[in-house]
């Protein structure tokens, strides 16, 4: 630790307090640090100084002998999901120099992962620190071309960029798309009737949006207004909010309200994707994470107009385009909790002959395990499940029927499922919490994998795994992965981290990560909380711990924090909590409610003022999960039980770290600038409480190596220091 740098006890930067009180449904609401919701130039020195108290805090032994390790496990080999089209296949390689992964395509699947492939993008040629990041890819119907999404500091503010895959050559551009994403991007074919081998793109439709807090104009025909990122409460809508679906013909412009517009007047908690079997277009509008319509079009592109396929009912229903034998594929849970798969003709749902559910023929039937979704391969079916939190897949024929199960290893996750329409191969990537992601090479015929390339970490120290159930509040079982070495024993005596989601129907499934390695060597128990709140079983998952029931996502965690205390797995004065986005909500609430049962408290990129939140930037379309609290007075009194900044007592605080950053353009960092400040003055105790804030990093995606390095050495530091452990000599 530095000369300078302050104790435990050294008091944090002063903040002023400038109560503004609101009137909501009857209750007088004062906000202490409304303030902090600006960005001039007195919140960005009271930024600085929280900065620099936490980084006095934080230089310590821990983060400095962290640093050198993580150096190592952050610059390894790691490598994307792999994506066939045409004759080519398409990945990103990040190599242990890299600060962002490099696009590339290959010939042959013997040559993936290799230098041996066509470098497309990379962005470590770019100018600038590193921060510049492709963040998505689209391969053309037939591998000719490569649309991607370019952004700066992780602000997921994209321009698409399309390059030619033989050349290299960036041959169109579309600037300030917004929040354009992979599943709001879909290719046209050069010819009106099918995808032709020698046929190239004619262009794509793409959902494009205002620029965050910005006027929406990037969305053409909705008037957005300007987010007042002010303290007098008068924000209005983020034009991120404004969203449009459009047409853009190769050769045409390079602003998005220039190109044609499809579909506009979508609503605030409404996002489009797109799907084509480059003819029709399909689009499922999902509203607020519970339900969904479709929508089609067929004919020429420059005219397009969004007709109904099927709407007004309240189940989800994601679209598939199986252009090879002309038909729609919906995965849905509609009268199936666990979701199911109906099919109908293309051209009788384009002309309005398939408007009910009960007119579509069921293709995969609703299971005991929850369906995440199908993917088109070799004239078949892949069907990706969840069971139990980790990942099962199945090969089935295009009829439905299930044919094998493909082989993975224990408490897996699956992903970058990607499969072309004429060879009997597929391609995934897979990890668990032993092991480092890889890419596997599917045979549909037999169900066995090959790993192409695995991340290149080596675990000197054998993890174990189990699934263990915990009792919440109102006697519902809440199972958590327990993740440790394999000779730690529940003998009371352990650190533990815990952490959860619970929200947005988001699964989370096990996952490696390799700056977890020193914890789990230095005899830590890592436990992941299947709360509430996801789909981890089912829809009625998700609807247990949503809206009136948010409480209960709390509850689960609190159950299974008490619960690996009571078996032995944790010693109970040394269990800390993790989370981030609408897990840092969680940890928010754990802060709150039970800040006694924490050692160490982490709480990145949070929501954290609920009576507030709809407010600022996508915020407004998070009501759907939360309630309303201005709108609807039910909501608020549900949310006002709960919500962290309105919560929080004087009490001793455990050691609390929030982060955010400046170009987040999900959660406004207000979030956690206000709840710093007002932890820092209601904490009794003599553990630090303490701000990090990224200047040039958005939510989480395209984070360069050196600060992803960074940030996990401060992290962890932290953590080891406040749970007692001395950091190992290796893994």
């Amino acid at each position: 630790m530095s000369e300078d740098a302050p104790n435990a006890r050294a008091p944090p930067p002063e903040t002023p307090r400038r109560p503004v009180a609101d009137e909501l449904h009857g209750e007088s609401i004062t906000d202490p640090y409304r303030w902090l919701e600006g960005d001039d130039g007195e919140v960005r020195e009271w930024t600085d100084a929280q900065n620099r108290y936490a980084a006095a805090l934080l230089d310590t032994p821990h983060r400095e002998a962290l640093a050198e390790r993580f150096e190592s496990l952050g610059r390894v080999d790691q490598y994307g999901a792999v994506t066939p089209a045409g004759d080519r296949l398409f990945q990103e390689v990040k190599r242990p120099d890299d600060e962002q992964p490099v696009l590339y395509a290959y010939d042959d699947h013997a040559a993936v992962g290799t230098d041996e492939g066509t470098v497309l993008v990379d962005p470590n040629e770019w100018a600038g620190d590193g921060t510049v990041s492709v963040d998505w890819f689209v391969p053309g119907p037939e591998g000719e071309y490569v649309a991607y999404g370019v952004a700066e500091g992780g602000d997921e503010q994209y321009d698409i960029r399309i390059v030619d895959a033989a050349t290299a050559a960036v041959v169109e551009t579309v600037e300030d798309a917004g929040r354009t994403q992979a599943d709001g991007f879909a290719w046209v074919a050069q010819v009106a009737d099918a995808v032709s081998a020698d046929a190239d793109p004619r262009g794509f439709y793409y959902v494009t949006t205002g620029a965050a807090g910005g006027d929406g104009d990037a969305g053409g025909d909705a008037d957005g207004a300007a987010m007042d990122d002010g303290a007098d409460g008068d924000n209005a809508a983020d034009g991120q909010l404004d969203k449009t679906i459009r047409y853009h013909e190769f050769g045409s412009h390079t602003a998005p309200v220039e190109d044609h517009v499809v579909a506009t007047d979508i609503g605030e908690t409404t996002w489009p994707t797109l799907a084509t079997d480059g003819d029709a277009l399909v689009a499922g509008y999902v509203e607020g994470w519970e339900r969904s319509d479709v929508y089609g079009y067929r004919g020429d592109p420059t005219e397009a107009e969004l007709r109904s396929v099927l709407t007004d009912y309240d189940a989800v229903f994601e679209p598939t385009v199986d252009g090879d034998r002309d038909r729609l594929l919906l995965a849905t849970d509609h009268d199936a909790d666990y979701a199911r798969v109906i099919a109908t003709p293309l051209s009788d749902a384009l002309a309005g002959d398939a408007e009910t559910p009960e007119a579509y023929d069921e293709l995969v039937p609703e299971t005991d395990a929850v369906l995440r979704g199908i993917e088109r391969a070799g004239g078949r079916l892949i069907a990706h499940y969840h069971r139990d939190a980790s990942s099962e897949l199945a090969i089935l024929d295009a009829d439905g029927q299930r044919e094998r199960t493909v082989d993975l290893p224990a408490f897996p996750t699956a992903a970058g499922i990607h499969g072309a329409s004429d060879d009997a191969e597929a391609y995934l990537t897979v990890q668990s919490f032993a092991e480092p992601p890889a890419v596997r090479r599917v045979d549909l015929d037999d169900g066995t994998t090959a790993t192409l390339c695995r991340q290149s970490t080596a675990v000197e120290f054998d993890i174990e795994v189990s699934q263990e159930w915990f009792e919440s509040a109102d006697g519902t079982d809440v199972p958590a992965f327990v993740v440790r070495r394999s000779d730690v024993d529940p003998d009371g005596d352990n650190p533990a981290l815990l952490t959860g989601y619970g929200g947005f129907r988001v699964n989370r499934t096990p996952t490696f990560d390799r700056f977890r390695l020193p914890f789990l060597a230095a005899g830590g128990v890592f436990v992941l909380a299947t709360l509430r709140g996801g789909t981890e079983y089912g829809e009625p998952w998700h609807e247990a711990g949503r809206r009136e029931h948010k409480q209960r996502v709390f509850d689960d965690a609190l159950a299974v924090a008490d619960g690996i205390a009571e078996t032995g797995w944790a010693d109970p004065d040394r269990i800390g909590v993790v989370g981030g986005s609408n897990g840092g909500l969680l940890v928010g609430a754990l802060l709150t409610q039970r800040p006694e049962r924490w050692a160490v408290a982490l709480c990145h990129v949070p929501l954290l003022d609920m009576l507030r939140f709809h407010r600022f930037l996508l915020g407004a379309s998070w009501t759907t999960e939360y309630g309303h609290p201005e709108e609807d007075p039910e909501a608020f009194a549900y949310i006002r039980e709960y919500s962290p900044y309105h919560n929080a007592p004087e009490a001793d605080y455990p050691a609390t770290m929030f982060t955010t950053a400046l170009g987040d353009t999900r959660v406004h960092p207000s979030h956690a600038r206000k709840m710093t400040a007002l932890v820092q003055e209601r904490n009794t105790g003599g553990e630090p409480v303490i701000l990090r804030v990224e200047d040039d990093a958005g939510h989480g995606v395209g984070k360069p190596t050196s600060m992803q390095v960074r940030e996990n050495s401060e992290r962890w530091g932290f953590v080891f220091e406040r749970l007692g452990m001395d950091v190992p000599r290796s893994n």
